[in-house]
């Protein structure tokens, strides 16, 4: 098997925050390993001082940051109070729990994240197919005159969406009024015949659309499947210093793989801020994902997504039409700022379990397969935090998210053709492995990639092309006994 040990090279550090001795620390701490012969120091603290030790079990990824203090920890409860709750309806008793919709994906944050985990696609077999609720359907058009492509490239918008149904497709919608319709998966077998006589099928789904409520889809709409992703380290991951993400753009590394950041806008200050959340990185901040999830999945308004009717669009009229859930006596939002304040604290701060048999001798050989198949081109193994993390449980914290942050052309066969900001239709940000050999614990029917076509890990590696094709493709060529050490080791992450 060929393998790639220009991967091996360190990134420089060229931290802002950091004086020269720091920099000397963290280029040595974080450069890759080539030794694989005993886990490396600190390694089964994958979340740094908030990783925690507990009994694995289906919560296991619902627990408190080890590190967050006695305050931290009271606003952590109310906000997982928050992101379980079901919202309902307007005019409600539950003055405090209503302006649901009218358009919505799901009643509860919980509802899509299993668990603080991945969220569950309809079932492979027909038979066995439900609601879709943690898979959005995301729409979009190109952009046909100036006016929207100006909008585009001066980042006021991200896509364009149908004229009709706006961003997303959402299947639900309040009592007397249509909901806008409901999808359909149809999967085709792939084989993919493997060194060692082994073939795997995997899944190609393709989506359509039925039960339109407001008339015909744009001609041209795109679709863009998403699924719900782990809530893990998410204020780790923000803590991240940009120049160390920005380096490892400006890096050239084997197999052609040239990661790019996605520049967005701040809706709050109207700059181009770096985007390193949601499957295309289109999202900058915890706090912006999340009140963008409570615009555009439930309907419901927040300071920074003010609207009440979340993505109703001018020609849904009658969305506009129903009550909403603000109370003047609790704010001008139906999520008000302080509300917010504590779903961020508490999705900033799920903690990271801590790494299993990391000594394990064939979890090591499977490590060593990872590296040397240049997986760690993309999923960068470690970062330490930065020194000025908004929060101080996340600053200067070794943390091992395997991640980049960065936007990677994956190939043809998981393009969606949409465009996100500055990503395009074969672009999507690399997501972070921690946690991954979790995942099943926390959610049975959990699957992987951004539509959740891959049912194993094997199959999520085998879909990987574009930029990841070489890589890919070593894996192919593996051995059975290296693959199977190979997914030993993610399952120890």
């Amino acid at each position: 098997m060929a393998t790639a040990t220009a991967a091996f090279a360190a990134v420089p550090v060229l931290r802002s925050d950091l004086n020269a001795e720091d920099r000397a620390r963290v280029l040595e701490i974080t450069r890759p390993t080539a030794d694989f012969s005993q886990a490396e120091q600190f390694e089964t603290m994958q979340g740094g001082a908030g990783t925690v030790k507990k009994l694995i079990n289906p919560d296991i990824f619902s627990h408190p940051a080890a590190n967050l203090t006695f305050e931290g920890r009271q606003e952590f409860m109310v906000g997982n109070g928050l992101f379980r709750k079901d919202w309902v309806s307007s005019p409600s008793s539950t003055q405090a729990s209503d302006g649901l919709g009218p358009l919505s994906n799901a009643r509860s944050c919980q509802a899509c994240h299993v668990k603080d985990g991945r969220g569950t696609v309809p079932g492979f077999d027909p038979l066995e197919r439900s609601d879709v609720v943690a898979l959005l359907l995301r729409l979009s058009i190109p952009g046909s005159s100036e006016e929207a492509r100006k909008r585009l490239h001066q980042g006021e918008v991200a896509s364009l969406p149908d004229p009709v149904y706006g961003h997303q497709l959402q299947p639900f919608a309040v009592p007397g009024m249509a909901a806008e319709g409901s999808i359909q998966i149809d999967y085709r077998e792939v084989p993919v015949k493997l060194n060692g006589g082994e073939t795997v099928a995997l899944m190609e789904p393709t989506y359509r659309v039925n039960d339109l409520g407001y008339g015909p889809l744009h001609p041209d709409v795109r679709f863009s499947p998403r699924l719900a992703p782990p809530m893990l380290g998410l204020g780790l991951l923000e803590s991240i210093h940009q120049d160390d993400i920005l380096a490892h753009a400006a890096v050239a590394k084997p197999d052609g793989i040239s990661g790019r950041p996605n520049w967005i806008t701040d809706v709050r200050t109207g700059k181009q801020v770096l985007g390193r959340f949601n499957w295309k990185a289109g999202q900058p901040t915890v706090e912006h994902q999340s009140a963008n999830a409570f615009s555009g999945d439930m309907g419901l308004s927040t300071p920074m997504f003010p609207s009440h009717y979340g993505d109703c669009m001018p020609a849904q009229t009658s969305c506009f039409e129903f009550p909403h859930g603000a109370q003047e006596h609790l704010g001008e939002h139906e999520v008000p700022g302080r509300l917010m304040e504590f779903v961020t604290t508490y999705s900033q701060n799920l903690a990271l379990p801590q790494r299993r048999n990391v000594n394990d001798e064939r979890v090591l050989a499977g490590k060593r397969l990872f590296y040397e198949s240049n997986c760690v081109a993309c999923h960068v193994p470690k970062y330490v935090t930065s020194r000025d993390a908004k929060r101080a449980e996340h600053r200067f914290q070794l943390i091992w998210p395997y991640t980049d942050l960065l936007l990677h052309d994956m190939g043809s066969g998981l393009a969606d053709g949409q465009d996100e900001g500055d990503a395009g239709g074969r672009e999507w940000r690399t997501p972070p492995l921690w946690g991954i050999g979790l995942t099943k614990t926390v959610n049975p029917n959990a699957t992987w990639l951004h539509d959740g076509r891959a049912r194993s890990l094997l199959e999520a590696i085998l879909w990987h092309g574009g930029e990841a094709q070489v890589a890919r493709d070593r894996v192919v060529a593996m051995t059975p006994a290296q693959r199977a050490d190979l997914i030993l080791f993610l399952e120890s992450l």
